[in-house]
């Protein structure tokens, strides 16, 4: 047994889109959008075509429409990702029975201890690779490094169907050039955060304190400070669940406004219910979370016997929990919203779910 860990991390190319591309060759070379086309429809998975007019996951439909007007969109099939996502994790357990799947189309392995079954943790990762094309006919892309945080980054650099390694003498330096916005946890507010320390780069992260990382960041602190010198203790769990999928964002001004809470809203519906189809995963319960400018922090929540079947369904019950908190007794600086009790899309009782195309919400 070996103190350093050997982590692969493996993520399909544009899987969604990949698999229609493959199912359909009309589609092959075309810019294609998994979703729906109408108004208030959601971008849930675009190929690499269509990736280079900035089509992305999570986008409107309508604004993937004015980026990429030749744009083909085709509705989801759960049914079938979730039988090439079985076929995928079938490969991987002939590596190893430590897999973590985090989606439907990417998931960590840990193969420290099958060495010996497949040479080097680079050699499994090659061979996945290969097994995954000749028996699915879509590319995939890996990294391996010695942590779950580098060689998520390192499936990432060489996309798509890429392989790259971390080594433990490149850790360091590579986390080191690498822009604050890759890091795990860190979005767009966080960023913000940062910027105003001076922070840009995993340079300057490492140059803060554990103590001025905490007090700003609190908890998250001590994953910010451990990941600028590039270690992440996380193991690779064998069958994680997920509990919940959310989305949350702290305004750079109070809110005391319904129309700016509304509107502030509208693009973590987005993100939470793409990330719903990204994940093939289906929630019954919504949760609605507000913290004020005196950081006291209250949470609604309201359930369905089953599965909220449309983004429309997943705004009204969140909106609904909302309005009655409005006008708030201070400044609201934080919004979120939460989706839990989560079930396969492929058993949940309601299978499948849609993109809205509902009207605005007032």
């Amino acid at each position: 047994m070996t103190d350093i860990r050997r982590i692969v991390h493996v993520d399909m190319d544009a899987f969604y889109a990949s698999v229609e591309q493959r199912d359909d060759p009309s589609l092959r070379g075309l810019p294609l959008a998994v979703g729906s086309a109408r108004e208030r429809g959601v971008v849930a998975a675009a190929s690499y075509e269509a990736r280079r007019f900035g089509v992305h996951s999570a986008m409107a439909s309508v604004t993937a429409k004015r980026k990429c007007p030749e744009l083909i969109f085709v509705p989801p099939r759960f049914d079938v990702y979730r039988a090439v996502s079985q076929q995928i994790r079938d490969i991987f357990a002939r590596f190893t029975p430590l897999i973590q799947p985090l989606s439907l189309d990417e998931a960590y392995l840990d193969v420290t201890d099958t060495m010996g079954d497949g040479g080097t943790a680079t050699a499994i990762a090659r061979e996945i690779k290969a097994l995954i094309r000749a028996e699915t006919g879509l590319t995939a892309s890996a990294g391996v490094s010695y942590n779950k945080f580098l060689a998520k980054l390192a499936s990432d650099h060489r996309k798509p169907d890429g392989l790259f390694v971390i080594t433990p003498a490149m850790g360091p330096a590579f986390v080191e050039t690498l822009p604050i916005g890759k890091f795990h946890g860190v979005g767009p507010a966080t960023a913000a955060k940062m910027a105003a320390l001076g922070i840009q780069t995993g340079a300057d992260l490492r140059q803060q304190s554990r103590q001025i990382l905490t007090a700003r960041f609190g908890k998250a602190g001590d994953t910010f400070y451990a990941a600028a010198r590039a270690e992440d203790d996380r193991p690779v769990v064998a069958d994680s669940l997920r509990k919940s999928i959310g989305a949350e964002t702290t305004f750079q001004r109070d809110l005391v406004a319904w129309d700016d809470a509304v509107t502030a809203l509208t693009p973590l519906f987005s993100k939470v219910w793409a990330a719903c189809i990204r994940t093939g995963l289906a929630g019954r319960t919504v949760t609605v979370k507000v913290k004020y400018a005196d950081f006291q922090q209250i949470t609604r929540s309201r359930s369905c016997t089953d599965a909220i079947a449309t983004q429309s369904m997943m705004e009204q019950m969140s909106l609904d929990l909302l309005r009655p908190l409005f006008p708030p007794p201070r400044g609201v600086r934080l919004l979120g919203v939460t989706v839990s009790h989560l079930d396969d899309i492929a058993t949940s009782p309601q299978r499948q779910l849609a993109l809205p195309i509902a009207p605005p919400l007032q």
